[in-house]
């Protein structure tokens, strides 16, 4: 061989070493750590190496769903089906495709024939099968679970067919756990504990603890677990991301933006450094928690150009909220109405939702005809966004009920705020005293704000703040407003259904007529017309002088006044005049 024939085939050696370099293992490293580009490039070398390699095509899917390119998993987990048609491992991510598109019945042929063929005993397959059922929508929860049991169910089998489990395969027996939820998550918090002993330095492992103590609402838990996992692994991006997600979390006790802001920096430090994009979005962002609204906007403009939908779509969301932020209503209006024309209505998620209708509810015109435009559209997308979300927990549900609220769809927001309670009763929290007032004041609001007055709302009301009165009955909100919904029903005061509320109001609260002044007026109102109807002089008198001691111009006390001496003139009996209106003052 000629010394020229001799470097041709060194250098070919070098290239073809240079390729080989990169192995199933980097790509999954880079996995683990979050770097999908990074994860997809390096999949795709080895790939080209050896295109019979069925978990560089499954891996290299799974960093394609990592960058939300699902049609670019199923491309690729058809092609390594072409090269390697056996396959259990990419049947099983088809078996995905087909969750994420809605079909589980495809979905659960493909994982039971890819189990069957590898007898359930091949950690990567049964870890395949059990992730698309934890993680994915649609997916079986219990069959995820049952599919880890027989991978490391190694009873009755002989020494040579046992199964050698790694960490990986109790963190998805974890995650299979968590995801069932309710008495499941003490389960789930022993088995990634059995994959911290197969690997101490696990960071996945502990913050995925966290994971299962924010579902149980213990947040300081949370937080010490999801910090933890950072000071294991200072280059565990996830981590890092959960933390700030922890913070962005508009929820009692949790949201914070310097935090937020902080935390993002961090793992913008150890994030995908082949990411570029990302990397400029995340800097959007970080501008965005700092409260720079015009920064963030002009990088976000600035990488709109070169992003590819997926960030397009991210970025429109980022630009349309930092309007909204700086007060700019319209701007964001605009870069809302047109992201979501250009995504279509199929779509648009409830972060979408949530976001097109605070946009709207803040948008003022002075033209009614465009007010009542914007406030029709600020409904609907809030409906939508209730109708959309997946997250069940009260506060979230509050959060909804405290916008329809605000929108003065009372009856709307009460039906979420008694939501919220029965989801705060199932998870065996106290209820308080605001919770069931929440309630009975907006279904109370509804009833008075139509004509006739609605009296099952009404009755709803009286019903929440009876549970008032329960849960505090040392306060006087609650006999008050049981006062208020039963005088609503008996306008004239004639059956007296209000009078043993009011009594009791009147008892706890005429010691200081001062505080409550608004309420005494409305108190004393009723029981005036009751004894009035009555023809009781003596406590019509008492309940006179009390009304004019607070209001010494009281409509209803000089009209009052006027019909009794007209009576006692010999006029004839006066016709029943109707009370007061209700008013819209909260004690």
């Amino acid at each position: 061989m000629n010394k020229r024939k001799s470097l041709i085939v060194a250098l070919l050696c070098a290239a073809s070493s240079g390729v080989m370099a990169q192995s199933v293992e980097d790509g999954l490293k880079d996995l683990y750590y979050g770097k999908y580009l990074s994860a997809k490039q390096n999949l795709e070398k080895v790939i080209a190496a050896k295109p019979t390699e069925d978990k560089a095509y499954y891996y290299l899917g799974i960093a394609q769903l990592g960058m939300d390119d699902a049609a670019g998993a199923a491309a690729t987990f058809q092609k390594g089906l072409q090269a390697v048609p056996t396959s259990a491992l990419l049947q099983a991510g088809m078996g995905r495709i087909d969750l994420i598109n809605g079909n589980a019945a495809a979905a659960k042929q493909k994982f039971d024939a890819a189990s069957a063929a590898t007898q359930g005993r091949d950690g990567d397959v049964a870890r395949a099968i059990a992730d698309a059922n934890s993680e994915i929508k649609g997916g079986d929860r219990a069959y995820a679970l049952t599919v880890m049991e027989k991978l490391l169910n190694n009873e009755g089998r002989k020494k040579k067919e046992q199964y050698t489990p790694v960490a990986a395969d109790y963190i998805e027996l974890g995650d299979a756990y968590r995801f069932l939820g309710g008495e499941n998550g003490g389960k789930a918090i022993t088995t990634y504990e059995k994959a911290l002993e197969l690997d101490p330095n696990n960071a996945e492992a502990v913050m995925k603890q966290g994971l299962v103590n924010y579902n149980a609402r213990l947040k300081a838990e949370a937080v010490a677990d999801y910090t933890k996992a950072t000071n294991m692994d200072p280059n565990y991006g996830p981590a890092f991301y959960e933390l700030f997600n922890f913070y962005i979390t508009p929820k009692k006790d949790q949201l914070s933006w310097d935090n937020a802001a902080t935390y993002l920096e961090k793992y913008m430090a150890v994030a995908d450094p082949a990411d570029k994009t990302k990397t400029q979005y995340l800097s959007a962002y970080i501008s965005f928690f700092k409260k720079d609204y015009d920064n963030a906007i002009s990088k976000g403009q600035a990488t709109l150009p070169g992003a590819n939908e997926f960030y397009q779509n991210k970025l429109s969301l980022l630009i349309g909220d930092a309007y909204l932020q700086k007060g700019d209503s319209l701007n964001a209006q605009k870069v809302m109405d047109g992201y979501a024309a250009k995504v279509g209505d199929a779509k648009l998620d409830s972060n979408d939702y949530k976001l097109l209708s605070t946009i709207y509810m803040r948008l003022k015109s002075s033209d009614s005809a465009t007010q009542n435009q914007y406030n029709t559209k600020a409904l609907a997308y809030l409906e939508k966004y209730a109708g959309s979300i997946t997250a069940k927990d009260p506060e979230t549900f509050i959060q909804i009920a405290d916008q329809l609220k605000a929108a003065k769809n009372y009856t709307a927001a009460a039906e979420w705020y008694e939501k919220a309670n029965e989801l705060t009763a199932a998870n065996k929290e106290p209820l308080q005293a605001i919770d069931h007032f929440n309630v009975g004041i907006n279904y109370y609001y509804g009833a008075v704000s139509v004509q006739p007055i609605d009296t099952v709302l009404l009755n709803k009301a009286d019903a929440a703040f009876q549970k008032v009165i329960e849960v505090k009955p040392d306060l006087g909100t609650g006999y008050y407003w049981r006062g208020q919904s039963n005088f609503a029903k008996d306008q004239q005061a004639q059956a007296g259904v209000a009078k043993p509320f009011y009594d009791k109001y009147i008892e706890m609260s005429e010691a200081d007529p001062a505080k409550n002044k608004s309420t005494l007026i409305r108190a004393y109102t009723y029981e005036l017309l009751y004894y009035y109807f009555k023809e009781d002089k003596a406590n019509v008198k008492v309940y006179a002088d009390k009304l004019s001691a607070l209001d010494p111009s009281n409509i209803t006390v000089k009209e009052i006044t006027e019909n009794m001496a007209a009576r006692e003139k010999g006029a004839n009996k006066p016709a029943a005049k109707p009370a007061a209106k209700q008013g819209q003052n909260k004690k």
